[in-house]
């Protein structure tokens, strides 16, 4: 299976830290691999998101930012 759900942030930030358990509680109970990458790591993701995150990608495609809705969230991932 392959990653569906990205969370883009970085640490300290506390509207990634509350997405980062949102999206765990969902991926978990869905059965869903995500994975969290900081804009820290990587210039192109600073770039691109570094004034809107959090950021979460499902499938590649931006679905949230600046935080992340559990039921937007939990309705994408179930479609």
């Amino acid at each position: 299976m392959s990653v569906r759900v990205q969370l883009i942030g970085k640490p300290g930030c506390h509207l990634c830290e509350t997405a980062r358990v949102v999206i765990d509680d969902i991926c978990t109970d869905l059965k869903i691999e995500w994975e969290e990458l900081s804009i820290h790591d990587s210039a192109e993701l600073a770039d691109q998101y570094g004034e809107f995150i959090p950021v979460v990608l499902i499938d590649g495609k931006q679905h949230d930012q600046f935080g992340v809705s559990e039921t937007r969230l939990r309705r994408a991932l179930r479609t």
